[in-house]
């Protein structure tokens, strides 16, 4: 019940501040300035709604004659008195999902669609729609929005527009056209604060506990404030309370690449403005703050957005703000980026990263870009590519094989349309050419008993050996022996008697193998008592 009391009591009082916002825009006075040929009866006809009469006019300004009046001079009307007519807004720029919901209908809301008092708009992820008022003054309604037109109006003779809107989540950057006047026609509140305009630039941002606004240009009255709040100044209005604080300054985007040859876009900035605990990145078309694109708040200063594939190259403005620990967007950054991201290079793949080849070539391999399915070969002995070891003419083919002499070398591709325009490369690979690891040198055998032992001199480099053991030089057939090991020698059982051939070969840390070494001939003598058999048998002739 005491929580029930708590909110009676906010919405009266919220209601209360917005109705004397709307008597303090009622009682103010918009001035006129006399042109020739005008009298009172005409100024009642054309700018008064009933019961306001000539009469009403004249004493208000003590003019003597009502049907004399000086060229020039200015006359006060009650803005209470002006004629109302319905107005309309127009939604100069969707993108997305933006539902417009009328009369408990729900539709799509499309570009060039009239929107009416009562319209309630809907923005979804990265959707976003901007409008235009009578005056010229213009919303923009980003993602993840609420917004409801509560009254367009026009008064009098179709010169002052009256707008007021209501955001219930989300946001909304408002360009109020200057009003000389200075009568506050075009107001917006949330459920946290009720502001009032007269021709400036802020922005508002709704979440469940919280309203905040800042102040680009111009001043906005907030009801329960004293003073306006002023040029470079955020309003938070939280649990009951408003308060007023500085802006951060803009980013520095003088680390920001200028143009974008990547799909999904990924655009990075330095960590700037001090003070700032996160960043809010807006794509436009270059110039058009009115057609919002890309939308993102970010953690850390890079902001990567995979839509931006539904992006045409061109050239776009990044628009950057750093947020504060109260949640306020400081001042923006604009920066023109280019994007060049078509014909997008293909898929790279062999050899892998830091692959080494031992044979003097590497086997490059690629997908193709089928829009675009020639390739632009670069081959460099350094990162920056400006050392360039190989770049044949565009490959027609989705592989390559690039002999080069020993060495470090880094490879990249791009896409080559029918007409000869080439896309951005690829990201840099790197590869190595080495020389192979040297045969072992010829073995060194030893019969010793019943063990044949080789032996031969150890190789820097080489981790490994295999050996073939045969009685063909050929080295086939079934009596064929592969023998592995990690030391420069091998014992084995002493064979049978007869003729053999022996060849290895060495393999380094990487598994690659060395060519074979030249082919040995090993031949295991009779044993002597062979020899001495016949001797024997003579005396059984």
């Amino acid at each position: 019940m005491n929580a029930l009391k708590v909110w009676l009591a906010m919405g009266l009082l919220l209601c209360s501040g917005w109705a004397g916002a709307q008597a303090q825009a009622a009682d103010a006075d918009w001035r006129y300035r006399v042109q020739p040929g005008d009298t009172l009866l005409t100024l009642t006809e054309d700018w008064l709604s009933a019961p306001r009469s000539w009469r009403d006019l004249q004493k208000l300004n003590r003019v003597a004659d009502p049907l004399r009046l000086m060229p020039g001079r200015t006359l006060r009307m009650p803005v209470a008195w002006l004629k109302r007519e319905a107005s309309v807004a127009e939604a100069v720029f969707v993108k997305g999902d933006v539902q417009r919901l009328r009369d408990a209908a729900s539709e799509a809301l499309a570009s060039g669609a009239t929107l009416r008092s009562g319209d309630r708009l809907r923005t979804g992820a990265q959707a976003s729609a901007s409008l235009r008022f009578a005056d010229g003054s213009r919303l923009l309604i980003p993602p993840q929005s609420d917004v409801t037109l509560e009254q367009l109006l026009v008064l009098g003779r179709g010169a002052i527009p009256a707008v007021r809107l209501r955001v219930d989540k989300g946001g909304a950057d408002n360009r109020v056209a200057p009003n000389p006047q200075r009568v506050p026609l075009y107001e917006l509140r949330t459920p946290h604060a009720n502001l009032g305009v007269r021709g400036t630039e802020f922005r508002v941002q709704t979440t469940e506990g919280a309203t905040r606004m800042q102040v680009i240009s111009g001043a906005v009255h907030a009801d329960g404030l004293g003073a306006d709040v002023a040029t470079g100044q955020g309003l938070l209005a939280e649990g009951g309370s408003l308060r007023v604080t500085p802006l951060l300054p803009a980013p520095d985007l003088t680390a920001l690449p200028r143009t974008a040859e990547r799909l999904p876009l990924r655009l990075s900035w330095g960590a700037s403005p001090a003070g700032a605990v996160a960043w809010r990145a807006q794509l436009f078309p270059k110039g058009d703050f009115d057609r919002l694109l890309l939308d993102a708040r970010v953690a850390e200063p890079v902001a990567a957005w995979a839509e931006a594939r539904e992006l045409a190259d061109g050239d776009y403005t990044l628009r950057l703000r750093g947020i504060d620990a109260r949640g306020h967007e400081g001042a923006a950054a604009d920066a023109d980026v280019h994007l060049q991201a078509r014909p997008e290079p293909p898929f790279i793949q062999a050899p892998a990263q830091g692959a080494v080849s031992y044979n003097g070539a590497m086997a490059l391999a690629w997908t193709r870009n089928t829009a675009a399915p020639d390739v632009r070969l670069q081959i460099a002995r350094d990162a920056e590519f400006k050392d360039l070891a190989l770049q044949p003419p565009p490959i027609d083919s989705a592989s390559y094989e690039a002999k080069l002499p020993d060495g470090a070398y880094h490879w990249r591709i791009a896409s080559v349309e029918a007409g000869g325009r080439a896309g951005p490369f690829s990201d840099p690979q790197r590869f190595e050419i080495q020389p192979p690891p040297p045969a072992p040198p010829p073995a060194e055998p030893e019969i010793s008993g019943d063990q044949l032992k080789l032996r031969w001199r150890a190789d820097a480099g080489v981790v490994r050996y295999e050996l073939e053991w045969a009685k063909a030089a050929t080295f086939d057939g079934p009596d064929l022996q592969r023998i592995a090991t990690d030391k420069p020698e091998v014992v084995m059982a002493k064979p049978s008697w007869g003729k053999y051939f022996l060849r290895a070969r060495a393999f380094n840390a990487a598994g690659a193998a060395g060519p074979w070494g030249q082919t040995q001939m090993i031949e295991v003598p009779y044993p002597r008592w062979l020899w001495l058999l016949p001797l024997a048998l003579i005396p059984l002739l």
